[in-house]
């Protein structure tokens, strides 16, 4: 009779995995557990049954410990993998509490947990429960998969010069590895091979160290995967050392994608990105490509929640600052709006808080990244962009009587503009124009002599400026003078 119960009960369950694994493609965060932790519920006529599922790593040893913590329960606990196959049940009615359990998992996958009360449906106990799941630790055997923190004991030896663990990473992970001999002549050697078999990093004797111990240190992960750690010895097969090692993957504290200068995490035009800081992680780091004129507008808004006081760093590619801003985006809120890339190339976003490490804000943040194009894109044809700092050669006579150059300046800018003459008769004359080419600002001989000179003049608004070189036309003088020049724009400090 009671042979009959418990088969009756194993296609119960089975038919309840059936469920779960048709709707394995949906969201099923809810049923979601971590091999360490403890889950509580409830079992009565209403719910006789819960279904759970843990990701595990082939090689795990998971601990299950089910008791019931209330009411007249008599819980039973099985495990399915993700094809259906029972990996155990154990539980019958009347049977002694707590049900342990240890299940060395075979493959890496998911497997789905079910807790149900003694008959399910068909059965009459009620109560609460609680399910303790821990992860033991994972076996030494080749090709067990390893978690971060993991350590396992191998042999190396001439039928087996080399023994292979698995591990999945994440971009931006900053690893360590490491194989230390603990018996025999070993002179370990350290692979770690990416999904398309190539060799990513290796080591033979650690550097630094008088030691014949192999260490691979701050190993960057570029592409979120699998991964493979063939760990061996000198010359590897054709080697003639052997013995015990003890392997470790560790991870960094700087590890993670946007937690160092390390990794920084890609950010692309028109993307955005979450994030939090804390008094341990005070500053994140992205990344992204531009080209030469881009206008780009970086905003970092705190959350809701904290009391963040933003702050954003535009980085060349060396780390350096080129831009700051504090509370360009209004309140708290940090933005810096359309900066003119200077080059092509790579640039970093430090998106952190006032006074950096001496800060005491924290919290959570968005960030965003937008261009809205090129900076000279509406410029015409016949003008010539400059830079400040930047010279540039002219001529104005009867066949040219003005030259045009386009330039772009933030708000609160003071620039300098000054037209010296090089050669004929020439009276200088410059315009300073806004985007529009309407005239801001004019001078003759500000330069001395018939030289012309815009000194100290402050930028109203982000944005395109012209300056128009030609010739003074007034009545007071010649207008139909001549020569070369050079124009020279300047930015002032201070």
């Amino acid at each position: 009779m009671i042979a009959q119960r418990i088969c009756a009960i194993l296609l119960s369950l089975t038919l309840a995995l059936s469920v779960s694994a048709q709707e394995r493609d949906l969201p099923l965060d809810e049923a979601r557990s971590e091999p360490d932790g403890v889950i509580r519920g409830r079992l009565n006529d209403g719910k006789p049954r819960e279904v759970f599922f843990i990701d595990g790593l082939r090689g795990e040893v998971i601990q299950f410990e089910l008791r019931a913590t209330e009411g007249d329960l008599e819980p039973v606990l099985g495990v399915f993998d993700n094809t259906g196959n029972l990996e155990f049940y154990r539980g019958v009615a009347g049977s002694e509490l707590p049900i342990s359990q240890d299940l060395t998992l075979k493959d890496t996958g998911r497997y789905f947990v079910i807790v149900a009360r003694f008959g399910q449906s068909l059965g009459s106990t009620a109560g609460a429960y609680e399910l303790h799941m821990l992860r033991a630790g994972v076996l030494s055997e080749q090709g067990s998969a390893l978690r971060y923190g993991d350590s396992v004991i191998g042999t190396i030896s001439d039928t087996e010069p080399q023994v292979y663990y698995s591990f999945q990473a994440q971009q931006g992970d900053i690893l360590t590895v490491s194989m230390v001999r603990s018996s025999g002549t070993l002179d370990p050697y350290l692979k770690v091979v990416d999904e398309e078999r190539f060799v990513i990093a290796d080591n033979d004797d650690q550097a630094g160290a008088d030691t014949r111990n192999a260490r691979i240190d701050a190993l960057i992960i570029n592409r979120t995967g699998a991964y493979i750690i063939v760990a061996s010895r000198y010359r590897e097969v054709d080697g003639d050392s052997a013995g015990s090692f003890v392997l470790t993957i560790e991870e960094a504290e700087n590890s993670g994608a946007g937690s160092s200068q390390l990794a920084p995490l890609p950010i692309r035009y028109g993307e955005a990105k979450t994030a939090v800081l804390s008094h341990r992680q005070y500053e994140r780091f992205y990344t992204f490509n531009a080209e030469k004129d881009d206008l780009v507008t970086i905003s970092m808004t705190r959350g809701s929640a904290g009391e963040l006081d933003s702050y954003l760093i535009l980085a060349d590619e060396h780390f350096s600052p080129i831009f700051e801003d504090d509370d360009g985006g209004g309140g708290q809120n940090a933005r810096i709006a359309d900066y003119r890339i200077p080059a092509d190339g790579k640039y970093h976003i430090i998106a952190t808080r006032f006074e950096g490490s001496k800060g005491n804000s924290l919290g959570a943040f968005l960030l965003t990244l937008d261009a809205v194009g090129s900076a000279f894109q509406d410029v015409p044809s016949d003008a010539a962009n400059i830079n400040y700092g930047t010279s540039a050669p002219g001529k104005i006579d009867a066949a040219n009587e003005h030259d045009l150059y386009a330039f772009y300046a933030r708000q609160g800018e003071i620039i300098t503009v000054s037209m010296t003459r090089v050669d004929g008769d020439l009276d200088a004359y410059l315009e300073l124009l806004n985007a529009s080419q309407e005239v801001l600002l004019s001078n003759d001989d500000g330069g001395n002599g018939q030289n012309a000179l815009i000194d100290s003049y402050t930028i109203p608004f982000s944005g395109l400026y012209y300056i128009r070189a030609r010739r003074f036309s007034g009545g007071n003088g010649n207008p139909n003078t001549s020569g070369s020049y050079v124009l020279v724009l300047a930015e002032r400090f201070g």
